[in-house]
């Protein structure tokens, strides 16, 4: 039977996108039916049956801003989340003016998706009714972290600027989305922003926009992050990274809610709550001159993520939670963890943190054929990971050397090819921006330049 909470009407015209996002909600465990047309949406919305509503902007007939219209007067309880593409962003903000909750860039990945959908249906949360599961990690590992907790609230009660530092895989942008959740702006739009992963010169039009004409390409107005964010919150993770010409631009946000728009004149204001991340030690970087001290001293509220094996106690909340997870996600019975092999899993360093345990309990449960995860169960995940770190025997390069190697071969062509131009590499290869920026990172190539390392020639292994 469908749960009246975990109810989101899909609209759009298209029914590959509808079936998309439908996969997508139901990996999850939330029940969605479908539109294809607002006519039709109205129609679902009249049923009362609807909790959430995501619809695209663009269709033939009623448009999306008609259907907001609408939805807003008579079924004001009902938070909407739009769907549009990348250029048209100026009116998914206007979207936003008009009573939307959020929305969604096409194309979408299944994280966003989950996460936008997560704080609509948080919202659309009935009076003496429980809210739905959470969808992301936030909830699980901010309730097993109470000092943490504790530290968020306050940040989340007040309205001065956060810095959260913390090794990777911690959960740091998790942190930041659970603040902003937790604070006044929760119905407004949290904005995320990763320098590492835009090239520098897209890093000023993304954060602040631009104008017809700012340069070659820019055919028509741009709204930045910025702007969007307007009245929310705005993510600026791994601000170490950020050259020193846009600190400036940044304090200046900072101090007086002003900014322009490249290759413009008129000064902009913007009602923007800051939360930053990092992991670096940001004092030293100060010292070297690479952070600039009055944008540092501006981040008022610190908060540090402590890494996983300061916290093993956490591994057993953490654990279930990403046990039961992956068994839904990846359409398994759900598992108990037995004493011997939670006992195990809190023993571990983990190094790569929170979302290396993630990784490994789902491991765990697509391997694990019992009725329960047991010590044994572990140990046998343990000692694959043993064998992929110790490599082959001989010295002759394994498969997996082989396949890395040609991952970094292709990397380094594309970038060659698109005179690393990062957005274009990312399509030459088929992959996401983000994709392409976790890449890069994983090879060492985030600060290759072409003109840095040639082109190694390809090799051939006998």
């Amino acid at each position: 039977m469908t749960d009246p909470l975990q109810c989101v009407l899909l609209v759009d015209d298209d029914a590959a996108v509808r079936t998309v996002l439908s996969a997508q909600l139901e990996q999850a465990g939330i029940d969605s039916i479908e539109a294809s047309s607002a006519e039709e949406a109205l129609e679902r919305l009249a049923s009362g049956a609807v909790d959430v509503m995501v619809t695209d902007l663009r269709m033939p007939g009623m448009d999306g801003m008609a259907l907001l219209a609408h939805s807003v007067r008579l079924w004001p309880d009902v938070p909407v989340i739009m769907l549009t593409a990348f250029g048209t962003v100026p009116v998914a903000v206007e979207a936003l003016k008009r009573g939307a909750t959020d929305f969604l860039l096409k194309p979408f990945e299944r994280k966003d998706v989950l996460e936008v959908v997560e704080r609509a249906l948080r919202m659309a949360c009935r009076p003496n009714q429980p809210p739905p599961p959470p969808l992301g990690l936030a909830s699980s590992m901010v309730g097993a972290l109470e000092p943490l907790r504790a530290d968020m609230l306050r940040a989340a009660s007040g309205t001065a600027s956060v810095l959260i530092h913390g090794e990777n895989g911690t959960g740091k942008e998790l942190v930041a989305r659970a603040i902003h959740d937790a604070s006044p702006r929760a119905q407004k739009p949290f904005v995320a922003v990763n320098c590492a992963a835009l090239p520098e010169q897209l890093i000023e039009s993304e954060l602040f926009g631009y104008e017809k004409g700012a340069f070659t390409g820019a055919t028509k107005v741009k709204p930045g992050r910025v702007e969007v964010a307007n009245g929310g919150t705005l993510f600026l993770d791994e601000i170490g990274d950020y050259p020193i010409s846009i600190q400036v631009k940044l304090l200046r946000l900072l101090q007086s809610s002003e900014f322009e728009r490249l290759g413009g004149t008129e000064t902009r204001r913007a009602d923007v709550r800051f939360i930053a991340a990092t992991n670096k030690k940001l004092e030293q970087a100060v010292k070297r001159g690479e952070f600039r001290e009055d944008l540092y001293f501006r981040f008022v509220i610190p908060i540090r993520v402590p890494p996983l094996r300061e916290r093993p106690e956490d591994i057993r909340a953490l654990a279930p939670y990403f046990s039961a997870r992956s068994a839904d996600a990846n359409g398994r019975r759900r598992l108990d963890i037995e004493p011997g092999a939670m006992s195990l899993l809190m023993e571990q360093p983990w190094p790569g943190n929170v979302r290396q345990l993630e990784n490994f309990v789902e491991r765990l449960v697509v391997f694990t054929d019992g009725d329960a995860i047991r010590g044994a169960d572990v140990e046998r995940e343990m000692g694959r990971d043993a064998a992929r770190a110790e490599g082959p025997v001989s010295g002759t390069p394994g498969l997996a050397d082989r396949v890395r190697e040609a991952e970094r071969l292709s990397l380094l062509e594309a970038l060659t090819r698109t005179a690393n131009n990062r957005s274009k590499a990312a399509r030459l290869i088929g992959l996401s921006r983000r994709s392409l920026y976790n890449k890069l990172k994983e090879h060492g190539l985030l600060q290759w330049r072409p003109a840095e390392e040639p082109l190694p020639a390809k090799r051939t292994h006998s």
